[in-house]
């Protein structure tokens, strides 16, 4: 049975949203392209910060608002990702790692927007 989504902080999506900036945080550090790790670990955190001032704001339809700018924000990530990768600035196995994880974000924001839209209104 799941328990009931009393905080933000309950959220699946707002946690592994937060595991994905904490690994894109990690593995930029060393980056010397301070511009392009700036840009990069800025859109990581923007996801899981959406969702949290989304969840926070009084009626469904700003949460919802809020869920597709965090979803735009991810796309955002999986677009820098790919430059990263292309770029050698990752390893390749660093690089599927987040792709992956950036995925499965994007999927479930997915999800959350049509459980809001369609049972929420």
């Amino acid at each position: 049975m799941k328990s009931k989504v009393e905080k933000f902080e309950d959220l699946n999506v707002w946690q592994n949203a937060i595991d994905l900036s904490i690994k894109i945080y990690s593995i930029f550090q060393p980056c010397k392209d301070f511009g392009f790790k700036d840009q990069i670990c800025r859109a990581s955190v923007s996801v899981p910060s959406n969702i949290a001032e989304g969840f926070e704001r009084q009626y469904n339809k700003e949460f919802i608002q809020y869920l597709f700018i965090a979803k735009g924000s991810n796309g955002e990530l999986r677009t820098q990702l790919y430059i990263a990768n292309q770029l050698n600035c990752i390893t390749d196995s660093d690089y599927a790692d987040l792709l992956e994880a950036s995925r499965k974000v994007s999927a479930q924001l997915y999800q959350l927007i049509k459980t809001r839209k369609e049972k929420f209104k």
